[in-house]
């Protein structure tokens, strides 16, 4: 085998059994060159673009749906939990760019190599599911954008959104930077809407700030607890940690101990300044509901349509509501195309299934359509807005399974040799790991009765 082609160390060669034979991503590994004398900004230009198909899946339209509702019910209070998990990404997603960079492997590969087959088949399993319930949000989030623009019934819309996997396939065709620039474009789009909608809604400077200091009350009250997980599914994807760990391979960057450490450095900041956008976007969406419905006493506001429908009228702007409604079709879209990919990387990397990219996009668009189409056809409109709450705490659900094998390999010297986590970045690791885990354990407690019972039993 070429150990060269994927990219390892004599250090790789012990610690991994080599399994996967192939580079992630074929069609793209390995696809921009990145020059050696460019300039600093000019070498982050070349290197920047991952990150932001990564933060796409932080400003997905299941955001919106448990931003919205935990603006509109509990004001700024959850400003807090956007802030604590944005940086837990940022953290984390600095460890799948290591990763990918060091070993040439993208965590599902990595997963294949450590584990056992049945235990590499029960993870992809539940990253598959992760990316079923994602790629459920943004499936419904493009149909509700298209019913607010253009009166598009729901379930007609849901079955649009199935051909927007062709423009993936042939962006790719053309090139990986093409896919890049779109979503940036998107990026911008949202963001230029989100920062119109604020300054139309005046929040309290005070209140916001304040929002973002943590409470006890979070972790107290369980109807804030469980959409402050749901905001920690939608901002912590765990498909996003599969993801960054292959696209970080695009990049044509020196095959030696001082290229991978800038092709780190350059990744890092790549997806550290994508993130921060994306923590503006979502706190934009939580800031714009605690402004506009909670503070005039519509607590009740849980529905995207719901929200469309009073914000032009609360905040005395015509077109207030069109912007939201543009923002959000920007949103399901974007993260629509950084899903397929997900998916294919995850089924190539765990399986070593190699499926034509058009027939895996297909099938991952399919899994998403199908419980849309049931669901709207059953309980209506309505029903599909709580699919959206529900479709983030599921992800949250699947985020330990992806986070604990990630920072397993990154802290192996073994596996990493002299790119090994130092202890400090272990320790915040494992911590954010702790907390990812202790609140999903605290929310299914939660939802069975549990905790009362033994709170009552101990009074």
């Amino acid at each position: 085998m070429d150990y060269e082609k994927l990219n390892t160390t004599p250090l790789d060669k012990k610690a991994w059994r080599m399994e996967s034979e192939a580079p992630s991503l074929p069609e793209a590994h390995r696809s921009i060159a990145i020059p050696k004398n460019l300039g600093f900004w000019r070498k982050l230009l070349a290197f920047s673009g991952p990150g932001y198909l990564v933060a796409v899946g932080y400003m997905d339209p299941g955001n919106w749906a448990t931003d919205i509702q935990g603006g509109a019910q509990f004001g700024y209070t959850l400003l807090s939990v956007i802030l604590i998990s944005n940086l837990m990404a940022i953290l984390l997603q600095a460890l799948c760019a290591k990763l990918g960079i060091v070993t040439g492997r993208d965590l599902a590969q990595a997963c294949r190599d450590h584990y056992s087959k049945k235990v590499s088949v029960v993870l992809w399993l539940l990253c598959e599911l992760a990316i079923c319930a994602c790629d459920l949000a943004e499936v419904i989030g493009s149909a509700i954008a298209l019913k607010l623009l253009f009166k598009i019934p729901i379930i007609y819309g849901v079955c649009i959104t199935s051909v927007d996997v062709l423009a993936v396939m042939y962006l790719q065709n053309k090139g990986f930077r093409y896919i890049e620039a779109l979503v940036v474009t998107l990026i911008l789009t949202i963001g230029a809407c989100f920062f119109a909608e604020i300054v139309f809604s005046h929040p309290n400077m005070h209140d916001l700030l304040r929002g973002f200091i943590p409470t006890a009350e979070i972790v107290q009250n369980p109807k804030m607890l469980y959409i402050a997980i749901g905001i920690l599914g939608a901002t912590v994807m765990p498909h996003n940690l599969y993801l960054h760990s292959s696209i970080v391979q695009t990049r044509k960057y020196e095959q030696n101990s001082a290229g991978k450490s800038e092709a780190i450095k350059f990744a890092t900041l790549d997806s550290s300044m994508a993130l921060m956008f994306a923590l503006f976007i979502n706190g934009a969406i939580l800031v714009v509901a605690a402004a506009s419905f909670h503070v005039h006493g519509h607590t009740e506001v849980a529905e995207i349509e719901t929200a469309y429908n009073m914000l032009s009228p609360l905040l005395g702007v015509s077109f207030a509501s069109v912007l939201f409604a543009l923002a959000l079709l920007a949103s399901g879209q974007n993260s629509t195309w950084t899903g397929t990919l997900a998916g294919q990387i995850v089924m190539e990397g765990f399986l070593n299934i190699r499926l034509r990219p058009w027939l895996r996009r297909l099938i991952t668009r399919l899994i998403a359509i199908i419980p849309a189409v049931i669901c709207t056809a059953l309980f209506g409109e309505q029903g599909t807005e709580r699919l959206l709450v529900l479709s983030q705490v599921i992800l949250s659900m699947q985020l330990g399974f992806a986070v604990v094998p990630l920072i397993r390999f990154t802290s192996d010297k073994k596996k990493m040799g002299e790119f090994a986590n130092s202890w400090w970045i272990n320790l915040l690791a494992w911590t954010t790991a702790g907390v990812i885990i202790v609140l999903n354990v605290k929310l299914l407690l939660d939802a069975f009765g549990v905790t009362q019972w033994v709170l009552k039993t101990i009074r």
